[in-house]
């Protein structure tokens, strides 16, 4: 089965289920990946998560029973998967700007999301430098950060923690480097969020106030992202994106649920054509 209909039975399978409850475990069967690669994926294609997604249909659906029919706030709150009113109501009110009692009167504005449909579009245009690289295990130190991936605010907070970086730490990083370079890593993929990391790659012993991760030995495909990274990373967000909207799916290989890498040489990052990496672990 190709990737668009396997995703697209993921998301009729997701529809069908908006008024009861919806097994993540069962959705990432049907499309075909781990839980975790679908969430990498389907954040990369849509830029939201699985379960955002999920929220924004059902509190869509959730309006319309309030504007169209008699139900019962709570009687409605229990069809779409709250066990109370009160939390209804504030995943209502998120997404609505308004409390379901107020959504009920004519002349309110809401905001409806609709169903997501993956279909075929011509890309791959603009080249994509790519090389395959065996690697054994890497030790990174550095300090690491939860961050929600919900409505796309990592893409606004992690450029914030690399310009808030405090400087000795980074003196710190610098003296223990292999190579005087600087890492970020994604790890810890939940379904609403992940751990990022702003470290470096080391042999040394953690230093006082630092934490560190070992990634195993894996295959990595490392690609090339040239543009500036500061003030905004747009270079290097838009290399990931295409990386798993157009490279991963064609590609004959999938996530390996490891940490991606991005990897920052010596360099001004404010440089149009500065070059820095994105390393992503695949298996075939």
């Amino acid at each position: 089965m190709d990737m668009l209909t396997s995703m697209n039975k993921a998301i009729d399978y997701m529809e069908a289920h908006l008024s009861g409850e919806i097994d993540l475990a069962e959705v990432a069967r049907i499309a075909g990946y781990t839980q975790t690669n679908l969430n990498c994926m389907f954040l990369s294609i849509t830029d939201v998560t699985v379960s955002e997604y999920i929220r924004r249909r059902r509190m869509t659906l959730a309006a319309g029973d309030l504007l169209d029919t008699d139900m019962s706030i709570l009687d409605i709150a229990l069809k779409y998967g709250y066990q109370s009113p009160d939390s209804f109501c504030r995943a209502f009110k998120a997404q609505h700007g308004v409390t379901p009692s107020q959504a009920r009167k004519y002349g309110v504005t809401l905001t409806a999301y609709g169903k997501i449909t993956f279909i075929l579009s011509i890309k791959g245009v603009t080249a994509m430098n790519y090389r395959l690289e065996e690697k054994e295990a890497i030790r990174v130190v550095g300090v690491k950060k939860w961050f929600c991936s919900e409505g796309g605010q990592q893409l606004k907070e992690i450029p914030k923690m690399w310009d808030e970086f405090p400087a000795d730490k980074a003196d710190v990083l610098d003296r223990i480097s292999i190579n005087q370079t600087m890492v970020g890593l994604c790890a810890d993929m939940y379904d609403n969020g992940f751990d990022y990391w702003i470290g470096t790659m080391t042999n040394e012993p953690c230093p006082k106030g630092f934490e560190e991760i070992t990634i195993p030995a894996c295959t990595w495909a490392v690609f090339e992202a040239v543009g500036p990274i500061r003030p905004l990373p747009n270079a290097l967000q838009d290399i990931t994106k295409r990386i798993f909207s157009e490279w991963l799916p064609n590609s004959g290989y999938q996530h390996a649920m490891a940490p991606e890498i991005e990897y920052y040489p010596i360099g001004d990052m404010a440089d149009p054509q500065y070059k820095c990496e994105v390393w992503v672990p695949i298996v075939k």
